[in-house]
């Protein structure tokens, strides 16, 4: 143990969900949550304000939407994830040469040998510095932790949480840890804290109490002796600047069960090319190929095959994994598969793609290559994936609200802007095409704007005009207002809580706002207000507005929506 906390613990406050809000302007102080969106996907995120519902990481989404429907349900964008995380460990690396990453939004860095700190103040400055300098390059934030161990300082960021800094002082620590639950101890998860809890062992002073001997006796004796040394706050493991991979896998979440055998080894042939393409990106090979098979009854099957030595190549990793399949029975449906490589090495051995079954060319007819060739479906309709970054040819960039019914909606902001306005279109406009996350920090020699369509008057101003207002189209779903913030829900389920970019003045000098509601189902708008009930005819084109309509009505927030035939 150290005499000094110069051992430093960051953990970014919910990463992915934080990234989205700083990306996404009408989200910010929203519920948001970040997974996989199908019906067997998984909450990899979740922001402050949905965990207040109770939602959390590795919770199944469809329990999140129960507790949270109102939540924001987002994919998750790596790319961007991993270009912010790059900045955050460079600013790491500043401080200190070990610097030894555990995620995407964690790492632990030795601030002693840096020299970067040496006693309590210079580590205190430290860590306030570094959240200054993360504020300032990203636009987020992070906690921090610091201590005279790797332990005690993961504890100490977890305390810090959301957006602080704690310090724990050497010879304190015992103190502090002893009232703390044995989950707090890294390595104690439910199946070990329940085995402890029958044990009547429930706090990390009961742990120290109970004695090294009998801890063994619970747990076995590599468990049992480090947990009775963390218990007693001792922790000599130190920074490592690298860690050496062990394995590199893929895998892949159905939302149906696939019963086709033919079906379940083409994933397993695209799951293997996918494995491949990680490897050669980190530059590694590997001789054990692993088949990991959850079936229908969530039973999980794992075969592994070892080659003679390493290789990246394709052909020999999707052989093997066939071979493994052909051991797994299908029947009854499978939910999960996945492809890993372990056994890691940084060369290849050129002679084993001896190992590979040769391909088979099969010659056919030139006729019937023409006839399948006329027989091929036609290109699908495109998917666009709730929080996916677009850009309009007319419209500039925004990203995904919702989707469904052959339409998607897009909300048109920028990191930089204000709050900005949706508008929906066919998923197959040609004028609409995916495009690269915009960075969250602007150029301070670019001041930021509100995005908004050209020749509309100010920049990100609503049309002015009744013609204007005439020629508006809802977004698919159900827009919602409570005096005050609209929420949106697009045709693919997605709530999105939304402020408008720029509210629009009423006749008296006032501001308008939004007591009623609107309804989309199907071609019939209904419009419903506090003067009464209009209804609004679209078939193919938007019909102007009902005569009685108020000045107050209950829109998208506001914001001008271009009808498309």
């Amino acid at each position: 143990m150290r005499n000094a906390p110069t051992i430093l613990h960051l953990d970014m406050d919910a990463f992915f969900a934080a990234v989205e809000q700083a990306s996404k302007p009408s989200l910010r102080g929203k519920a948001v949550v970040v997974g996989g969106l199908g019906p067997r996907g998984v909450v990899a995120t979740a922001s402050y304000e949905a965990r207040v519902f109770g939602v959390h990481s590795a919770m199944p989404m469809a329990q999140a939407r129960r507790l949270a429907p109102n939540a924001a349900y987002l994919v998750p964008r790596f790319t961007l994830y991993r270009a912010i995380s790059e900045q955050v460990m460079a600013l790491l690396r500043e401080l200190s040469p070990l610097v030894e990453p555990l995620s995407l939004d964690e790492a632990f860095v030795d601030l002693e040998a840096g020299g970067t700190a040496w006693d309590e103040e210079s580590a205190r400055r430290a860590g306030e510095k570094l959240r200054a300098d993360i504020r300032a390059v990203t636009g987020l934030t992070g906690s921090v932790g610091l201590a005279a161990s790797k332990m005690l300082a993961k504890i100490a960021s977890e305390q810090a949480k959301p957006d602080g800094l704690v310090l724990i002082e050497p010879g304190t620590e015992r103190d502090m840890l002893a009232p703390m639950p044995v989950r707090t101890l890294p390595g104690v998860g439910p199946a070990t804290g329940d085995h402890l809890r029958r044990a009547g062992i429930t706090t990390v002073r009961e742990l120290a109490e109970a004695g090294e001997d009998e801890l063994v006796r619970l747990l076995g004796k590599a468990h049992g002796q480090a947990l009775y040394a963390m218990a007693h706050a001792r922790d000599e493991r130190p920074v490592v600047a690298e860690r050496e991979a062990k394995s590199v896998s893929v895998e892949d979440t159905y939302d149906v069960d696939i019963h086709d055998r033919l079906r379940v080894g083409l994933e397993v042939q695209r799951l293997a090319d996918r494995c491949v393409r990680r490897l050669r990106g980190a530059g590694l090979s590997g001789r054990t190929i692993v088949l990991k098979v959850r079936r229908y009854d969530f039973s999980t099957l794992t075969r592994s095959e070892t080659l003679r030595g390493p290789t990246d190549d394709p052909a020999v990793i999707r052989e093997a994994a066939a071979r493994l399949l052909d051991s797994v029975d299908t029947t009854g449906g499978v939910r999960l598969l996945g492809v890993g490589v372990s056994g890691l090495a940084d060369y290849t051995q050129e002679d084993l793609f001896a190992q590979a079954m040769p391909v088979r060319v099969v010659e056919e007819p030139e006729e019937a290559a023409v006839e399948v060739e006329a027989e091929q479906p036609e290109a699908a309709e495109r998917q666009w994936r709730a929080g996916q970054d677009v850009r309009h040819a007319e419209y500039g960039p925004g990203w995904v609200q919702g989707s469904g019914l052959g339409r998607v909606t897009v909300r048109f902001e920028t990191p930089q802007s204000e709050p900005g306005r949706v508008r929906t279109f066919f998923v197959d406009d040609p004028a609409l095409s995916s495009a690269e996350p915009l960075p969250l920090v602007a150029d301070p020699s670019h001041p930021p704007t509100c995005p908004g369509p050209p020749n509309s008057g100010r920049r990100g101003t609503p049309p002015r005009t009744p013609e204007e207002r005439r020629h508006r189209e809802e977004p698919r779903g159900r827009a919602q207002s409570r005096g005050g913030p609209d929420e949106v829900r697009g045709s693919g389920g997605v709530r999105v809580t939304e402020e408008v970019c720029a509210t629009e003045e009423a006749g008296d000098g006032g501001r308008a706002s939004v007591p009623g509601e609107v309804r989309a189902r199907g071609d019939t708008r209904i419009w419903e207000r506090e003067e009464g009930a209009g209804r609004e005819e679209s078939r193919g084109q938007v019909s102007s507005e009902p005569a009685s309509l108020p000045k107050s009505w209950s829109g998208s927030g506001g914001e001008e929506a271009v009808s498309r035939p």
